[in-house]
């Protein structure tokens, strides 16, 4: 793989492609399938960069088969549920396999047109000149960590889930984690099983909860199915098998949403896929808790009043995705910072600008990212 002093970034007019994570990796496999020239610009000295940062523990929630980038599956020994390690060892060989053109340590700051092309603002005041340009910075660009009142003065630990790696350090502790997403969910029942003396989950909105997989057929085929059908059709079908196979556990702090699954979807938020939350709930070894509030010295004040004192603060509290200096002055982006295109439609105010990996599909990011990769390279391809 070229580094940055290896290659020449002149004025050739290739496809750039911003982010050498499994977007940016499939859309330059695809545009190379149809003999467009692409190359990949990664800020970090490795593809995979956000994958490498994950937390011990991770494991892809959709399974190894529907996960596979255009032209290469994952191997069969990876397992159903692919490991963080071995995604990070696929995206690897997947450039390798591809002969992708990646440059590392080169950061694109700002993207504009310049005529029937588009200019790259990079590392080092270079300008890059490319016909078209995909953004694939990725859905987990930057930590968003909330200011609660106080936090500065707290005087116990607090950190970003992105920061968390493993239980061992937490082991005999107290731990608050903040956030009931997918990440809050797993980093909760890691740090039970890695041996914290306590366990807080504070929960703002009660997710949805589903079984990762059910009699062997696993929630992401439903996520497929259900896309095209009506929300509230969904939202009903959800229920009832949310009561079926997730037993309730509202005397435990996790009552069941009252809004719908599919229509939480559409919100942004997720369903919890389960790996140990719900034994975890049920036995007392994670416990629900309010949502954090403000904090006052040592204490973390939640929103039901309560004060706690946890020795450590993990909040699993998102990601922005820190496009505005980029790309926020072509007026591509919503009110809440997101692409208003994705895959293979560009904005009619700025055609040859791409976006892949920047929504959160029930039918998994993965495989979204390998369609987006598809249409990209055709209509790059006309």
């Amino acid at each position: 793989m070229p580094d940055e002093m290896d290659i020449d970034l002149t004025n050739d007019r290739p496809v750039y492609i911003i982010g050498g994570g499994p977007g940016g990796l499939a859309a330059a496999a695809a545009l190379r399938e149809q003999g467009v020239r692409a190359v990949v610009l990664e800020k970090s000295e490795s593809v995979g960069a956000s994958w490498r940062r994950h937390y011990d523990r991770l494991h892809l929630h959709t399974t190894r088969r529907l996960s596979g980038l255009p032209g290469l599956a994952m191997p069969r020994s990876f397992g159903r549920w692919v490991s963080r390690d071995n995604v990070v060892r696929y995206l690897e060989k997947y450039a390798e396999f591809h002969e992708l053109e990646i440059v590392t340590g080169v950061e694109v700051s700002r993207i504009e047109p310049s005529g029937s092309d588009w200019l790259l603002h990079a590392t080092g005041g270079r300008l890059l000149t490319g016909r078209a340009v995909v953004v694939a910075t990725g859905y987990n660009h930057t930590p968003r960590l909330p200011d609660w009142p106080g936090r500065d003065s707290y005087t116990g630990e607090v950190l970003h889930a992105g920061e968390y790696r493993n239980a061992a350090p937490y082991a005999g502790k107290d731990v608050l984690v903040v956030g009931v997403g997918n990440t809050g969910a797993e980093i909760a029942v890691d740090l039970v099983e890695g041996g914290a003396a306590r366990v807080r989950l504070a929960v703002r909105t009660t997710p949805h909860i589903v079984r990762r997989s059910t009699a062997g057929w696993p929630a992401q085929r439903t996520g497929i199915l259900v896309r095209r059908l009506p929300v509230r059709l969904v939202d009903r079908v959800g229920g009832i098998m949310g009561k079926i196979s997730v037993p309730d556990l509202a005397e435990h702090g996790l009552p069941r949403p009252e809004t719908g699954l599919y229509s939480r979807v559409r919100e942004g938020a997720i369903p919890v896929q389960d790996v140990g939350l719900i034994d975890a709930v049920r036995s007392g070894k994670v416990e629900p808790v309010a949502a954090v509030d403000s904090f006052e010295d040592s204490k973390a004040v939640l929103a039901d009043g309560t004060r706690i004192s946890p020795d450590t603060v993990i909040a699993a509290t998102g990601y922005r995705r820190a496009l505005e200096g980029l790309v926020g002055h072509l007026g591509v982006l919503d009110e809440r910072g997101r692409p208003v295109t994705h895959g293979g439609r560009a904005a009619a105010q700025a055609p040859g600008l791409y976006f892949t990996g920047f929504t959160n599909p029930i039918s998994g990011m993965f495989r979204e990212m390998a369609i987006d990769a598809r249409k990209i390279a055709k209509a790059l391809a006309r």
